[in-house]
């Protein structure tokens, strides 16, 4: 029974799911612990209240329409994520998601409102917008040794004001928010195929959330069943052996980078086609979907399918942060709950290697052990 119950620890999968759960729990009871501190009266309540989101609701309709909103920002969350982990396979950290991601916002709505685009025109024109701030970073890594992380912080802040300046250009008179584009270009909505009528006609929700469950799928098998996933992750393991075997490891890192950059503005483009958000065009911080799409990347054991998990996971309890009683506590600490357990959700392979390392410790001290059976009973 115990070699079996090891066997089964000493599974990768089961120890991903494992490490992420803990990571969970220990975020949750960090943040039990910061209420407990603040008011002590309420910190219970609070942090259920975070757990069960749209289930403070009674009404079931109004849950399910309150769920739904969850799943409308699940979907560019689960692109980021998969924007993430796609250049991870590669040995590339693409934290300039964040900037790639402002950019499908940007040339999305502005070719829904200014260019009067169908939805599907808007989400291809962000996707181009993504890949080439991705392959320029990529550029950057393969010809000039150009850390990507380097590179991708600097371009966040230079497309964060490019897009500032070009939504200046189709937004509110009255205001620094972009026209609400529903009733002047509607075809520029993602059409809902009747996903809206199962969430209480909640008009958000709309083929996005499916299509990014698709996008993951074909991420898994493109990495896991292909020869170009094997060849890009040859690259991300040694590019140098990858070189030496034929492979064109600099084609590699840019493609890599650019397709992690269409993900990232795809991702965008489902959000704000929806119509549920409009775009602040005096922003002065980076998106923090982008990085978000890390947390939610390392949660979900930088699986692609785990990734559709973890960001529906990171959105609930950010979403159900708004729930805390705010006669008891600030408004910003149901941003601070949330950014505790988002940070922890970084450590998931930390605690994979703990795991790992202990089964290894276990498993050696009963060979030691049998060992000493033996020999006594030799002696004997």
């Amino acid at each position: 029974m115990k070699k079996k119950l090891r066997s089964l620890f000493k599974n990768n999968a089961v120890q991903s799911v494992l490490s992420s759960l803990l990571c969970i729990l220990l975020g949750l009871l960090i943040g039990y612990i910061v209420l407990l501190f603040i008011n002590p009266d309420g910190a219970a309540k609070a942090v259920g209240d975070i757990i069960r989101n749209f289930f403070n609701y009674p009404n079931p309709k109004v849950r399910l329409q309150y769920f739904g909103n969850t799943l409308v920002k699940t979907a560019p969350l689960i692109m980021c994520s998969l924007s993430i982990l796609f250049c991870y396979k590669v040995g590339l950290f693409n934290i300039g998601a964040a900037g790639q991601y402002a950019i499908g916002i940007g040339l999305s709505l502005y070719a829904a409102i200014a260019w009067s685009l169908p939805w599907w025109a808007c989400i291809l024109l962000a996707a181009l917008g993504g890949a080439l701030s991705g392959a320029l970073g990529g550029l950057l890594k393969a010809y000039c040794n150009v850390n990507e992380v380097i590179s991708g912080i600097m371009l966040n802040w230079i497309s964060l004001y490019s897009i500032n300046m070009l939504l200046t250009k189709v937004k509110e008179e009255t205001s620094p928010y972009t026209v609400v584009f529903k009733y002047s270009n509607p075809k520029a909505l993602i059409p809902s195929l009747g996903l809206d009528k199962l969430f209480s006609n909640n008009s958000y929700v709309t083929i996005a959330v499916p299509l990014a469950i698709i996008f993951s799928v074909l991420v898994w098998v493109l990495l896991e069943k292909t020869k170009f996933g094997y060849e890009l992750k040859a690259t991300g393991f040694n590019k140098n052996a990858a070189k030496y075997c034929g492979m064109n490891e600099k084609r590699n890192i840019i493609i890599t980078l650019a397709i992690g950059g269409a993900f990232a503005a795809v991702g965008a483009s489902f959000l704000y086609l929806t119509g549920y958000e409009q775009w602040n065009c005096s922003t002065s911080s980076v998106p923090a979907m982008g990085f978000n799409g890390i947390a939610a990347a390392f949660l979900g054991g930088l699986n692609p399918i785990g990734s559709i998990l973890s960001s529906y996971f990171i959105q609930h309890i950010t979403v159900g942060g708004a729930y805390v009683d705010k006669t008891l506590y600030s408004s910003q600490i149901s941003d601070l709950i949330s950014a505790i357990i988002i940070y922890l959700c970084g450590f998931v392979f930390f605690m994979k290697y703990a795991l790992s390392k202990y089964l290894a410790k276990k498993e050696e001290k009963d060979a030691l052990k049998a060992q000493s059976a033996e020999a006594k009973g030799g002696v004997k």
